[in-house]
């Protein structure tokens, strides 16, 4: 540990006061949204076309890095606005639905601001889905037009005869001639490759006003269960990452007795590797939108690998990578991370997926300068909801962090009775982030928000300064013989073994007891372990009946979901759950 004997010079209380204070780049102001009074930034950009034209500021800086493709910001917002001139003559209105379908590509942040410049309700759908899940999304968002890369639509053509809403598809990086249909237009025809931008006539933005309660985007919920429902954002909820984004970072110098460095327009540029995809809240919201405002790098991946990772981090000057914990596990893991230069990463964040204690003390071992931080939050809450970093996360490291200052925070029992500090509960959000509601499902919204609040389903505590601490999903708590087992508890436990990398606990059915704790675990390269050791290390941390009754080892990463959260539904298969 190295965090300062007289850490902390300021509570949290104290120094979310001075951060936004009067006068201050982070100023609350309070707005009535939807009927309830709400903190809100008042310096925030107010809508995705503010935060689109201060994006273009930034001129010749380079904005996209994509394999060999590297876009300015200039020439991005040429081919945004082009592309929007192409939405409206298409007849597109204030909001309809655009969907997007690809993996990251410059052109999906192309497509994603054309449309919002439009006032229509931009739809990403997830590039992983099938077709039969994708036809789902677009049927249920009522999409008027599609953007789509060319992967993508060799899913989902046998699905267009039924899809009615569609008037336009426009095809990116196309390899082949389109098949028939006559709504299906090569992208490349309108705005050209990434290379070429910077050759697209300027165009003025279209004439649509909007304000921030305006809806602006519809994510649809990573779908582990049941069919996927449509989180339907505003503008409002979007830009509240913004601030957010640099709050944390400014908090932790308070926290350590200094002040907040000023913004050096002469700095050098910030880099941020984005590895988790765009269509996910995290890539979007608190990366996508942010990037472009304050002027960032974004290099692309086609898919993880870590290897290529460490590259490119050299190459680019790489400040900030992250996005789950395994990432993080990886890089630190691999034997070749010396080959590489990896001296310019200030920050090593994640967030999607609890991370174990022992992370963030490598990423201080191994990283030297570099914050490690993490933060919770969900497709309902827009992304950011808290945030962790510097010694405040050194110190909790089992903790999510506090939530940001325009956010508040709940533990309830069953009946919605708010618990004390240090109780478990269910976890409820409040806050300008929060999204409206589900889309076209009254039924499920009125379940999931109420007076304003979000109920998360996620069991945690909060202890007596505001830091949260996601115990585990309440769907995923395991029972055992009448026992609460919290899964978090027991992955933690097998993760601090020097040999584990990767860990899950799900339930196995038991005729007597219900169900009993099975683990699904990754080894780190070059390591070893058995599964009797395994079990005598968690036996020795945790109560008897919460250690594993069966390991079972995986050469591969577990899999996860878009969101970066392992798929225990599909483990519990495995077990017969």
């Amino acid at each position: 540990m190295t965090v300062q004997a007289d850490f902390p010079a300021m509570t949290i209380a104290d120094a979310h006061a001075l951060l936004t204070a009067p006068g201050s780049l982070l100023e609350m102001e309070t707005v009535t949204i939807r009927g309830l009074p709400t903190r809100t930034w008042k310096n925030a950009p107010p809508t995705l076309a503010a935060v689109f034209g201060a994006g273009r500021t930034h001129g010749d800086k380079i904005f996209l890095v994509h394999e060999d493709e590297r876009v300015s910001f200039e020439n991005f917002s040429r081919a945004a606005l082009r592309l929007a001139a192409q939405f409206t003559a298409d007849g597109l209105r204030k909001g309809d639905r655009v969907a997007i379908v690809m993996r990251n590509l410059p052109e999906w942040p192309v497509a994603f601001f054309a449309a919002s410049l439009c006032g229509a309700i931009v739809t990403p759908l997830n590039a992983w889905w099938t077709g039969a899940e994708l036809e789902y999304g677009l049927t249920d968002s009522g999409a008027s037009i599609l953007v789509v890369d060319n992967e993508r639509l060799a899913r989902i053509a046998p699905h267009l005869p039924d899809l009615h809403d569609l008037t336009r598809i426009y095809v990116a990086r196309s390899t082949e001639e389109p098949q028939g249909d006559p709504r299906e237009i090569p992208l490349e025809s309108i705005i050209g490759t990434p290379h070429h931008w910077g050759d697209l006539a300027d165009r003025p933005a279209p004439d649509v006003a909007l304000v921030p309660e305006d809806d602006a985007t519809l994510f649809y919920t990573s779908g582990t269960t049941g069919k996927p429902k449509g989180a339907l954002g505003t503008h409002r909820n979007i830009v509240s990452n913004i601030m957010a984004s640099g709050f944390a970072a400014a908090r932790s110098y308070l926290r350590r007795g200094e002040t907040p460095p000023a913004p050096d327009p002469a700095a050098p540029q910030k880099a941020l590797l984005i590895s988790v995809p765009f269509f996910h809240a995290t890539g979007c919201h608190a990366m996508l939108s942010p990037a472009l405002f304050g002027g960032v790098k974004l290099v692309m991946m086609r898919k993880w690998d870590v290897m290529e990772a460490m590259a490119l981090i050299e190459r680019e000057r790489i400040t900030g990578c992250g996005g789950v914990p395994t990432i993080a596990w990886q890089i630190i893991e691999h034997p070749e991370r010396g080959r590489f230069d990896l001296s310019s990463l200030e920050t090593v964040s994640y967030g999607g997926a609890p991370s174990a204690p022992e992370l963030v003390r490598q990423i201080k071992k191994v990283f030297g300068k570099a914050q490690p931080g993490n933060g919770w939050g969900m497709t309902e809450t827009s992304a950011t909801f808290t945030s962790h970093v510097g010694e405040d996360y050194e110190l909790r490291p089992d903790s999510c962090g506090p939530a940001c200052a325009v956010c508040d925070l709940k533990v309830t029992d069953p009946e919605g009775n708010i618990l004390p500090a240090g109780e478990v509960g269910e976890l409820w959000g409040f806050g300008p982030n929060v999204v409206k509601g589900y889309w076209r499902k009254p039924e499920a919204s009125a379940e999931t928000f109420v007076d304003g609040w979000v109920r998360t389903g996620d069991l945690a505590r909060l202890d007596d300064e505001g830091f949260c601490f996601i115990i585990d999903r309440a769907k995923d708590m395991l029972i055992r013989g009448g026992e609460n087992i919290y899964c978090v508890e027991v992955e933690n436990a097998l993760t601090e073994h020097p040999a584990i990398m990767d860990a899950a606990l799900v339930g196995r059915p038991h005729k007597t007891l219900g169900e009993e704790p099975y683990a699904f675990v990754t080894l780190k390269p070059g390591t070893t372990a058995t599964e009797d050791e395994l079990r005598t290390f968690v036996a020795a941390r945790l109560a008897a009946f919460k250690v594993p009754v069966a390991i079972t080892f995986s050469n591969e990463p577990l899999v996860r979901n878009a969101n970066g959260k392992i798929l225990k539904t599909e483990l519990k298969k495995l077990v017969g759950a």
